[in-house]
């Protein structure tokens, strides 16, 4: 079937903000999701791997999750992808300086397309759904591929994304986990930091004891 087609899933650890990058391939296709730096390494385990880049997504446009954008995209020729929110909001020149102000690092907005809540993207035999999670950003979104969902950082293990810097908002951060705890309880959590006891974890195991969902939500 579709859905349950097996996927290869590279979980690389990048820089000092403890951001996750991800290649996650079904058979020879695949997809970066959040390149944050040490392009080298990424390009590395394409080539190794004789993978074909079809896209590099981003969770949201914040600077630490999108500095890898420019080199990639140049060196294999493929678009960048993110929702269509964070584009109009980030590309404002007054809020990018803020923005880069808050996080203490800056990095180019390098995108070509814009996503809206969802859309379907093809990888191999299998697809990829954009679930649009606003709250951290405007236009965060979370990848769900198979039963593996790629949260950025509208949800960590334990934690969830910050809603102090601009565009953020507590109210819409807990309106996106409501919709995202009715997802199957195996589903994969793939945060984008590593800010947790371990690298990953459940719709599940996060209903138990994540903060965020047990004192808000439930």
């Amino acid at each position: 079937m579709l859905l349950l087609m097996e996927l290869n899933i590279k979980q690389i650890k990048t820089g000092a903000f403890q951001v996750f990058s991800y290649v996650v391939s079904c058979g020879k296709k695949a997809v970066i999701i959040d390149p944050a730096g040490e392009e080298n390494k990424l390009i590395k385990l394409i080539e190794d791997n004789n993978l074909q880049l079809m896209y590099i997504l981003n969770t949201h446009a914040h600077a630490d999750h999108i500095l890898g954008n420019k080199i990639l995209k140049n060196y294999f020729k493929v678009p960048v992808l993110m929702h269509k929110r964070d584009i109009d909001f980030f590309l404002d020149k007054n809020i990018r300086t803020t923005i880069n102000k808050e996080l203490g690092i800056k990095a180019e907005l390098i995108v070509d397309k814009g996503l809206r809540d969802g859309d379907i993207l093809p990888l191999g035999e299998t697809i990829i759904q954009v679930i649009h999670t606003p709250g951290h950003t405007p236009g965060s979104v979370c990848f769900l591929i198979n039963n593996n969902l790629f949260t950025g950082d509208t949800l960590f293990v334990g934690l969830a994304g910050r809603t102090d810097l601009i565009g953020g908002s507590l109210e819409e951060l807990l309106s996106s986990l409501k919709k995202i705890i009715k997802l199957p309880p195996d589903t994969v959590i793939w945060p984008g930091h590593d800010y947790g006891d371990h690298p990953i974890s459940t719709i599940a195991d996060e209903i138990k004891q994540n903060l965020y969902i047990t004192d808000f939500l439930l």
